[in-house]
């Protein structure tokens, strides 16, 4: 009996991927095991992969399993041509029966392909990025179904961070080099702003563009190592990279695919290590050889124009230490940033992860920072304070620190006192978490009953939800495990995601925002394009409904999560009735086709938006019409109604969620929604804000979203009013028309 497919099941496990990874010398290697893999658990007698190259706009075949090897490097397709050309340049799957009888076919001599009719090809993609082609194909007309194409969308999405590192490593070596600055003193206490909770305390460690960037050696080295050290350490260095990467994808499964690749990705070029071992068998220590080799590496990296190559550089930094730690030693365990504060003018999603993975300490970052890396910190429990470039100024390689991310201070070389406070303060806080009083249901001082739902960002919040007694989650960010990976999810990667959460919750409401880049989330989703002014691009849905398949492929995975729960899918940014609509009718077309797929979804999933614009806000009532529920957005709402970046510094104070036009259409929000019996929730900072409890109360939010670490102090500040005082409290402050009129009431000044 023929083997059956066992397509899904191998391609939801990134592990398999890994493990094909780290046994590859290069991505050749690597890529001819994953068509190996591939070709078996499909049960397919053909596996390729095409890689194109942007320049040229061609593609060539790179691996296969089933056709001749001796067309690898040989066979090449424009971009459009044949049905794999065609695939990459629609960035669609194209699935044929019987591929001879379709126009898009082009047969190729010599290559063994005649007899294959069954043909699937599906494009390798970053974001909007023409990565290449995955095919398969089988003697067998028809051979192939929706469930297959479903697999392989999801291969080629884990396929695409590989061979994005591998491609950059290959245009590293074309760049020209570039030169790099240094750095300066230190003062004593600086008051900052706070990104992230918490207190951390350790060593300044610098990551800055520009600055700081060589690579050193410490001043006193072994003088009698060899080439078989070297050896020794790159091996060592191999091995504790795929173990970091184990470890990571258990723990953090939403967010962490391969993101140590870049490393492993540098230790296999034969370029890098190659030049140090000639360097070493020339005569130069192994040491100096390894500094040059990383600072001629990091110079041509920081110099690209390339930003993506540029991201790269904090990598490379990383392996030259973990190579150098273990040439010479220093009781340091390689990447281990524990007992470390790192000091860093730009972060990436990625970078946050992995530094939180490597036991880093806390973060202080020059200028603002994006939203979404400060959402990243408070999940992952590491304080983050951001100062401007003045105060940055002031830091220096290892000097002492002390951060305190609540109160965004950040003291230097801190004195015995200040130590033994902050210890004091640790111990209270350590406390208060291991036995936090929590409620399982919230109520006023008069007996009101208040709902409180957590935000979700990455998996780990759940664990917090639940030991904080959140009702439900409120809002479900679901870009962070699309903006951490800087890659596309596919459909079943979803799913997985998202059925965690839901399995979770039990019966309890969970609310999915679908996708939200663009502004402070721009990273690579829409191609190579820059924007003038991201945060009036195109980004939520905007973005959405001009990239449908992406939009289809989240819908149908949240529909497909909410099978026997109580979901709810939110979009985001929406300014008009008409993008409400537009979104509602793609969730209809979805459920039809989960239905002709014969798969079980929530028929009964509610559907609402996010306000967060004017626009909306003037169009509340309209909204309220066609929708099922609402939830005010407040971080947007403030900076898209008071016209505030929050991420610029020069402008960061006039973002106000007590300014009275927020605190007005906020009201009225709330008044809409009860006025036509729609569910209405709040999230953003202001829901976590003690002070301003009473006046949402008082307006008439009676559900609230927020960090789970916040969820007993806000039950607190709820318990402590009563809806008499609530109501007084929120019309005295709707009537002010000063913004220091509201902040002399909030004092009780």
């Amino acid at each position: 009996m023929a083997k059956e497919k066992a397509n899904v099941d191998m391609i939801c496990d990134v592990a398999e991927l890994s493990a094909l990874f780290e046994k590859s010398s290069n991505l050749d290697d690597f890529l001819q095991s994953a068509v190996s893999v591939v070709a078996w658990h499909m049960n397919a007698a053909v596996c390729s992969i095409y890689i194109y190259d942007d320049t040229s706009r061609m593609l060539t075949l790179r691996a296969t399993q089933g056709l001749s090897r001796d067309a690898i490097g040989r066979v090449q397709l424009r971009l459009g041509q044949g049905i794999v050309g065609l695939a990459l340049k629609e960035l669609r799957s194209i699935c044929s029966g019987c591929a001879s009888k379709s126009p898009a076919f082009k047969p190729i001599d010599g290559i063994g392909e005649e007899k294959y009719e069954a043909f699937l090809a599906v494009p390798i993609r970053r974001g909007l990025t023409r990565v290449g082609v995955l095919v398969v194909q089988d003697v067998k007309e028809d051979y192939f179904d929706e469930v297959d194409e479903q697999a392989l969308r999801a291969i080629a999405g884990q396929l695409a961070t590989v061979i994005e590192n591998a491609d950059l490593l290959m245009a590293l070596h074309r760049q020209e080099e570039a030169v790099a600055p240094a750095a300066e003193p230190s003062s004593k206490m600086i008051k900052g702003r706070g990104a992230s909770d918490g207190v951390a305390q350790g060593q300044g460690k610098f990551m800055v563009s520009g600055r700081a960037g060589r690579f050193r050696a410490p001043d006193v080295v072994p003088n009698d190592l060899t080439r078989a050290d070297f050896d020794r350490a790159l091996k060592t260095s191999e091995q504790q990279l795929k173990d970091l990467q184990r470890e990571t994808a258990e723990n953090l499964s939403d967010v962490a695919q391969l993101i140590f690749n870049a490393h492993l990705l540098i230790l296999a070029d034969e370029e890098f290590s190659g030049e140090i071992l000639r360097r070493i068998e020339e005569g130069a220590s192994p040491v100096n050889a390894l500094v040059d080799v990383v600072n001629r590496y990091i110079e041509i990296f920081s110099a690209s124009p390339n930003p993506r190559l540029r991201e790269k550089e904090h990598d490379l930094k990383d392996l030259g230490h973990r190579l150098l730690e273990n040439l010479i030693g220093g009781g340091r365990a390689p990447g281990d940033y524990s007992g470390q504060i790192i000091l860093a003018d730009t972060l990436l999603p990625s970078d946050v992860l992995k530094l939180a993975t490597e036991k880093v300490e806390g973060f202080v970052v020059q200028g603002g920072v994006a939203s979404h890396i400060a959402i990243i910190c408070r999940s992952l429990q590491k304080p983050m304070v951001m100062v401007d470039s003045q105060q940055f100024a002031a830091f220096h390689e290892s000097c002492d620190l002390l951060i305190d991310g609540s109160q965004g201070t950040v003291y230097i070389e801190p004195s015995k006192e200040v130590l033994s406070e902050y210890a004091k303060h640790r111990r209270d806080v350590d406390l208060l978490k291991a036995a936090p009083a929590v409620k399982e249901e919230t109520f006023t001082a008069d007996g009101t009953r208040i709902q409180l739902f957590a935000n979700i960002n990455l998996l780990s919040d759940l664990k917090l939800a639940e030991k904080f007694c959140a009702e439900g989650v409120g809002l479900y960010r679901s870009e962070f495990p699309f903006i951490i990976r800087n890659a596309f999810p596919s459909e079943e990667e979803q799913y997985q995601v998202y059925s965690r959460i839901v399995g979770s919750m039990g019966e309890r409401e969970v609310t999915f925002r679908t996708l939200d880049i663009g502004g402070d989330k721009l990273l690579s989703y829409q191609g190579d394009a820059e924007e003038a002014n991201p945060f009036l691009g195109l980004r939520g849905i905007r973005f959405l409904l001009q990239n449908k398949d992406i939009f289809s492929e989240q819908l149908c995975a949240m529909l497909r999560a909410g099978a026997g729960g109580n979901t709810r899918i939110m979009f985001p940014l929406i300014s008009s009735v008409d993008e409400f609509i537009e979104a509602r009718e793609l969730v209809g077309e979805c459920m039809k086709q989960l239905d002709s797929r014969q798969v079980v979804y929530n028929r009964e999933t509610r559907l609402g938006i996010m306000v967060e614009l004017p626009s909306a806000v003037e169009l509340i009532e309209d909204l309220a019409h066609e929708v099922d529920f609402m939830s005010i957005g407040t971080n947007d709402l403030i900076q898209y109604m008071l016209a505030v970046d929050r991420t610029n510094e020069m402008v960061s104070k006039l973002y106000l969620s007590h300014h009275p036009a927020i605190l007005r259409a906020i009201e009225r929000v709330a008044f809409v929604a009860r006025n036509h019996r729609k569910d209405v929730s709040i999230c953003g900072d202001i829901a976590q804000d003690p002070k301003m409890i009473p006046f949402l109360l008082g307006a008439g939010i009676t559900k609230l979203s927020l960090s789970p670490g916040r969820i007993p102090n806000i039950q607190k500040a709820v318990e402590a009013v009563s809806i008499e005082k609530a109501v007084y409290a929120a019309r005295q402050m709707l009537g002010f028309s000063l913004i220091s009129e509201v902040e002399s009431f909030l004092s009780g000044t």
